[in-house]
This record gives C-alpha cells, sequence and structure tokens, in this order.
C-alpha cells in the first residue's frame, strides 16, 4: 500500500479510504469487522464514516460498529486514522426539534461529543462537514472547532460536497484567525462525474486540501454494469444514480465504450476507475466502500494497476472532462 500526505498536513495516509456506510444497513457487524480487519492488514490505514450512517431510526449504528472493533484492542484504534462527519439531523427518528443538525457551534459539540462516545474513542483524526451550512458564519464554525482542537477530541477538519468558493471563504477565514483550516474535501468525482475539476479540485489545490472522492465507480455504473445486466446481474446499475445515467443513451454509449476499452487490454473496469481516480492531480485516495472480502480485494488490486499515458488518453476521449474554469465556460 501507498501512502501520501493528507493535503498540507504531516498526517500520512493510505491511498485507499475505507467507506464504512455499508457498515450495518448492508454489511452486519461480524462482517465488517472481518472486512475492517482485512483492510487494515493490506495497509489501509484511512477510515471514513458519518455520524448519520445506519440512518433513519438506525443513524449512528455505523460508528456504533467501528466503535465495537476498536474496542477488540491488538492497536486497532491506534493504527487508524479515522474519519467522521457532521451536519446531518440527529435528534430521535420522528422528532422535530432545533440544533440537531447543521453546524452551530452548539450542534458541531453535541454531534462530535455523541459521535466520540459512540466510537469509543477520545478523539476523531479528522472531522467533516458533511454540507455546507449557509447558515452559521464561519467564526462561529472555527470558534467551535479551535475549541475541540483545544480539548484534543479532534485533530483536523475538513469538508464535503463544498463548492471552489466556500472553501476559498472557510479557509481566508480560519487564517485570519489563526487556525489551520480545511485540509481536505470529499467530493463527488470520477470519470463520468468530472465537473469537480472545474473549480472544487484548482481550489483544494490552492489552499492545500487532500481530495477524497467519493463514488469513484459513480454508484457502480463503472464497475462494469452493462456487462452484469447482460449476464443478469448488476442490480446497483437499476437504481439510483446508475439508472438515471443509463437512460441517457449516450452515457450508455461511453460506458459501453469504456468496457470494451478495458476488455481489449484485459482490465477489470472497477478497477480501473479507481486506478484513474489514483492519477488524478490532487487527489489523496477513493473511498472504497465494499460489501464483502471480494470487493476490498479488487480495489487493492486496483491501488496496484498502472495505467498507460495511451490508455490514460483513451479515457479521456471516452469521458472528457469539462476544463478548467473559466476556460470551461468562456474564452
Amino acid at each position: 500500500m501507498e501512502y501520501t500526505q493528507l493535503g498540507r498536513t504531516g498526517l500520512k495516509v493510505s491511498r485507499l479510504v475505507l467507506g464504512t456506510m455499508n457498515f450495518g444497513p448492508q454489511t452486519d457487524e461480524a462482517d465488517s469487522h472481518a472486512i475492517m480487519d482485512a483492510a487494515l492488514a493490506a495497509g489501509i490505514n484511512f477510515f471514513d464514516t458519518a455520524n448519520v450512517y445506519g440512518w433513519g431510526e438506525n443513524k449512528g449504528r455505523t460508528e456504533e460498529i467501528i466503535g465495537s472493533w476498536f474496542a477488540q484492542g491488538g492497536e486497532r484504534r491506534e493504527r487508524t486514522v479515522l474519519a467522521t462527519k457532521v451536519y446531518g439531523n440527529m435528534a430521535a427518528e420522528g422528532q422535530d426539534w432545533p440544533n440537531y443538525d447543521r453546524l452551530s457551534a452548539l450542534n458541531i459539540r453535541r454531534a462530535v461529543e455523541a459521535s466520540l462516545r459512540r466510537l469509543g474513542t477520545e478523539y476523531v483524526d479528522l472531522i467533516q462537514f458533511h454540507h455546507v451550512d449557509r447558515l452559521t458564519p464561519w467564526d462561529e464554525i472555527w470558534q467551535a472547532i479551535d475549541v475541540l482542537v483545544a480539548q484534543g477530541k479532534v485533530l483536523y477538519a475538513g469538508s464535503s460536497n463544498f463548492a471552489g468558493w466556500h472553501i476559498a471563504r472557510a479557509n481566508e477565514t480560519a487564517a485570519r484567525r489563526g487556525s489551520l483550516g480545511l485540509v481536505s474535501e470529499q467530493c463527488l468525482y470520477n470519470l463520468m462525474e468530472r465537473r469537480a475539476e472545474m473549480e472544487v479540485i484548482p481550489a483544494a489545490e490552492g489552499y492545500g486540501l487532500g481530495v477524497i472522492p467519493w463514488s469513484p465507480l459513480h454508484g457502480g455504473l463503472l464497475g462494469g454494469a452493462l456487462r452484469k445486466q447482460r449476464e443478469g446481474g448488476g442490480a446497483r446499475s437499476t437504481s439510483g444514480r446508475s439508472a438515471d445515467t443509463l437512460k441517457s443513451q449516450q452515457q450508455r454509449d461511453q460506458v459501453q465504450a469504456y468496457e470494451d476499452l478495458c476488455d481489449k487490454h484485459g482490465l477489470q473496469p472497477g478497477e480501473v476507475g479507481l486506478a484513474w481516480l489514483l492519477t488524478r492531480p490532487g487527489v489523496t485516495g477513493p473511498i472504497v466502500g465494499p460489501r464483502t472480502q471480494d470487493q476490498l480485494d479488487s480495489a487493492l488490486r486496483a491501488a496496484e494497476l498502472k495505467l498507460s499515458e495511451e490508455f490514460l488518453a483513451a479515457l479521456d476521449e471516452i469521458f472528457p472532462g469539462p476544463g478548467a474554469s473559466p476556460e470551461a465556460f468562456a474564452w
């Protein structure tokens, strides 16, 4: 496993990030523990979660599963760089009550304390703002984070789903306060969804944030979805983002051309999609969310896959990016 520093920090993290969103809803506790053990054994030290994972009446369940894994000892916590998120509503299911969501100082404090209890740890390495809060001023947000840092409960802060100007405003405010500011941005980024290249990734690079792509296979669409459909599988490609994309004949043709290119070179589409992200400027590592050991093994193979310049050029022909801003929409 290769490691890199997270943005401009001195923190070393693996080039693959273990996503845990499936732990609880789709993968039971025992299998989740086995996947985390296998990931750690393979050198993946960067784990990503969120306080809302588990969803609905079970939100928080994913953090509890990670906490029970840490409780087994064996330096599991010490060897893991742990990232969680704050923003989503964590009020009891069915209760509509203020200050249990977003990024007020009150909710940040409340949410982090609750995450620490579920995770069974004294600190999180990276607290991520799951979404931009258009109502809370950045001075308030950074005041809350500075207190948590001083208390030793949080080490770094990152963003998720931010626009480029959100990153700029956040870090300019942090700089005025003498705070470290954002060190990472978790965004939707893959071969089919490259709009982040216009402004988000340049902003992240400019301010020293490591980019952590989520949905690196676009909801399974880049994992050989059309071939799986023909073979009677590929359930993920028949719902959600994948199904919406496949309704477009142009995008369906793109996916087919992609699968044909991978077949021509004897490569697995899912592994190519991850390997491509590892070649992109600013990318720390994509989030892989395995539901099974086989899926984890495939991700680990992708981390070792080296794509030729000729192959990368062919991918750009199939999935041309939007280009950098402002040239993407102006001269």
